[in-house]
């Protein structure tokens, strides 16, 4: 089906050209022959498919079909800031005709500009759940004016331990018979139909079979290689393929910092992406790899999901991933709305025992290539130590002055033993002893008086011989 026999708005129609969108994929068509009528829908489908522009679609043509009034509000909550983040950018793109006012609203920046945009009457609310609920208990705005709900990635907000807050908000919003509400979600989960049976009005399911996406679409390939040539072959995948562009994930905040390290000092261009990074520079790295001045990025699974970089050429597991999901939410970076992509998997001992399970989930075999001596590249890194700058979750340093101290110890006793005044010994305290009797020894060959004596000294004074005693 293609978007113009949808009888979308002209101006809607002429931000979805900007887009370069002409034909439906599969899950904007059979969404948006429901959605548009307002119906409620809940949608199995897996990242890279078209769902944000099928929500988006939506939520603009009913806009401007009157269908939410101009004091009301459509809000789309998603898991990460970066998966909000590139849902504006979509919006912004196919409502570059529209007179729509827009906003994101996430943790870690300040509160101040998102407050002023709900001063200005949003029409359209991307967030996540924390920051959202914190600007509706500060009363910055009304769950009751949303009317239009989508929530996105459902599976991910759960895992991620959101499923309260959802809650929460929902049952501040209208009731769901006077409340739009689309939810998509890479499974559809007993715990995402309890909430769709709970808080929709009985929603359509829809449901968008993932093998599309993991096999069709993305060129994948192994190596075995041992852990500590990983760097000296993916050098050699880089000389070899020579991407344009690539996302190389690992399983560590540590391994991203060290690789990425290892691939500037080989002349590569390259950041990474972890989720103890500040905000500010979280948002900047990403935006730099979207806008080409980052060629190569690599990233822990924050960036897995809600990461959308424009014609990706490869994604590399430099780790394979112990979650066999994660791996096809990584390769899901290339190969969107139909391009083609590359994904190569380095399998080392320390990983190998997800391959098995992975390629279940993905109901075939990955193709092995064996890699020959001209594969692996020399790494001018090789025997440098490269340190991560990460501090250690557990255990203290070994200089125990160094530890951090206990505010709630008293003060005298946070000094340290070497900076303690030296204890004057304490005097010992001296039993007398009762004084010395050398034992008496039995004279075997002396007088029937001195045995006699000898006896009762042993046995007191009563003994008579003869008896017992």
């Amino acid at each position: 089906m293609k978007f113009t026999e949808l009888q979308l708005h002209p101006d809607l129609m002429a931000g979805i050209r900007d887009a370069a969108f002409e034909t439906c994929t599969p899950v904007q068509e059979k969404c948006l022959i429901h959605t548009l009528k307002g119906k409620d829908v809940t949608v199995q489908s897996q990242t890279g498919t078209g769902k944000t522009a099928a929500f988006l679609i939506t939520i603009f043509q009913l806009i401007l079909d009157g269908k939410l009034p101009e004091e009301k509000k459509a809000m789309v909550i998603a898991p990460t800031r970066e998966l909000a983040v590139q849902i504006e950018k979509d919006a912004q793109l196919l409502g570059k005709h529209l007179n729509i006012s827009m906003a994101t609203f996430f943790g870690g920046v300040s509160y101040r500009p998102q407050e002023e945009s709900l001063s200005n009457n949003v029409r359209l609310m991307i967030g996540t759940p924390g920051r959202l609920l914190d600007l509706g208990q500060k009363r910055k705005f009304n769950f009751r004016d949303v009317q239009m709900l989508v929530i996105d990635e459902a599976d991910r907000l759960f895992d991620m331990g959101f499923l309260p807050d959802i809650r929460r908000m929902l049952r501040q919003m209208p009731p769901y018979h006077k409340r739009i509400t689309m939810l998509y979600s890479a499974t559809l989960s007993m715990r995402v139909k309890a909430l769709a049976w709970d808080h929709m009005n009985n929603p359509i399911e829809i449901r968008i079979e993932p093998e599309k996406v993991t096999v069709d679409e993305v060129t994948q390939v192994l190596y075995h290689v041992g852990k500590y040539e990983k760097i000296s072959l993916l050098l050699g995948i880089l000389a070899k393929d020579k991407p344009e562009s690539a996302v190389i994930f690992t399983n560590t905040k540590h391994a991203a910092i060290t690789v990425a390290k290892r691939l500037t000092l080989n002349g590569y261009q390259c950041s990474y992406l972890i989720g103890d990074m500040p905000q500010s520079k979280r948002l900047k790295t990403v935006e730099d790899a979207k806008n080409g001045k980052i060629h190569f990025l690599v990233a822990t699974d924050v960036a897995s999901r809600g990461l959308h970089i424009e014609d990706l050429s490869m994604v590399i597991n430099y780790d394979l991933p112990e979650d066999i999901e994660n791996y096809v939410h990584r390769i899901g970076r290339t190969a969107r709305v139909g391009k083609k992509g590359k994904a190569i998997s380095l399998v080392s001992p320390d990983y190998v025992h997800s391959l098995s399970a992975i390629e279940k989930y993905i109901h075939m075999e990955i193709p092995v290539e064996w890699a020959d001596d001209d594969m692996f590249m020399k790494d001018e890194t090789a025997g440098m130590h490269i340190r991560s700058g990460l501090k250690p979750k557990h255990g203290h340093p070994r200089n125990r002055d160094s530890r951090p101290r206990n505010p709630k110890r008293p003060a005298a006793r946070q000094k340290t033993r070497a900076a303690r005044p030296a204890a004057a010994p304490k005097p010992r305290k001296t039993v007398p002893r009762p004084p010395h009797k050398p034992p008496v020894k039995l004279n075997r060959n002396g007088s029937p008086e001195e045995r006699l004596a000898y006896y009762r000294a042993k046995y007191g004074e009563n003994f008579k011989p003869g008896t017992d005693k």
